[in-house]
């Protein structure tokens, strides 16, 4: 039985990403996320002026006359969302818990994708694979998805990127755009990412919170580490501390852009006080000048 606050932030969450996945937002996702790649529709008998490279040689050897190959345009996208259900994405300070976020982004894909008729992948990770579920298409896929997030109960609570990466390798046989939502605290991913980058077209989307680049309140503080449950003791009144505790939040910030910049692939990096819907599609806008 769910909760019936869980329910309700369900129910919130794929309203609130139904209506803003408007035409305008649809067609920005639909002219940069087309279906690309040709795929194989008929073989049928030759004719004058036939591309000599489309011949199958064994149809026509089978059966004593040339035949060529014909193929058609991939209009069917497929998107994979790799979610991280670690337990660094229940922090939250004010805008709510960085999961609730990735929830939206994960909605506002999915929407954007069934209503151009691609199909929806996930896989649900920590620091090992916990769940996937094959591409589909519908309305009620979404939601599943969307239930999916706030009510699985994941075994590991670390964070392993390329334990994600590598599992889509193995079971992805077509090209794939695949959003990766996490906060990316993590390393050691980019020779996975740079490998399914090889076939697939792959965006981090990195969710922060801006209250984990400062230390809380005044004094003598503890914190624990959502993941590894090590404690740490600061003086929050060292000036020199605050300092050091923002800059490493920086540098493990700037060290995701850089892995996924080695890597050639672009992060879209939200907030969880920020509009999903205009980050997203400040994005696609962006993403569409590029292609030009």
């Amino acid at each position: 039985m769910i909760p019936a606050h869980i329910i309700k932030k369900i129910k919130r969450i794929h309203i609130k990403s139904s209506r803003s996945v408007n035409n305008i937002m649809a067609g920005q996702y639909k002219s940069v996320f087309r279906g690309s790649g040709i795929e194989f529709e008929e073989v049928r008998e030759y004719a004058p002026g036939d591309d000599v490279k489309t011949l199958d040689w064994k149809v026509s050897a089978r059966l004593g006359k040339p035949f060529v190959k014909l193929y058609k345009e991939e209009r069917e996208s497929i998107v994979m969302l790799l979610i991280d259900m670690s337990s660094s994405l229940k922090f939250g300070t004010f805008s709510g818990p960085k999961l609730e976020k990735a929830a939206e982004v994960a909605s506002v894909l999915a929407f954007n994708a069934i209503k151009n008729n691609d199909k929806v992948g996930v896989i649900f990770f920590t620091d090992q694979v916990e769940k996937y579920i094959p591409p589909k298409k519908g309305a009620s896929h979404i939601w599943r998805v969307i239930k999916e997030i706030f009510t699985f109960s994941p075994q590991g609570k670390g964070t392993n990127i390329s334990e994600a990466l590598d599992y889509l390798a193995k079971i992805s046989r077509k090209r794939s755009f695949v959003f990766v939502l996490s906060d990316f605290l993590d390393e050691g991913y980019l020779k996975s990412l740079r490998r399914i980058r090889q076939k697939h077209e792959v965006i981090g989307v990195r969710i922060y919170d801006k209250g984990a680049f400062k230390l809380p309140g005044k004094g003598i503080i503890t914190m624990s580490d959502f993941e590894t449950g090590r404690q740490i003791m600061f003086d929050a009144f060292n000036k020199k501390t605050q300092k050091e505790f923002t800059s490493i939040k920086q540098t493990a910030h700037k060290q995701t852009l850089g892995l996924f910049s080695k890597a050639k692939s672009d992060v879209i990096e939200l907030e969880t006080s920020a509009s999903v819907s205009d980050i997203l599609l400040q994005y696609f806008r962006f993403r569409e000048r590029r292609l030009r």
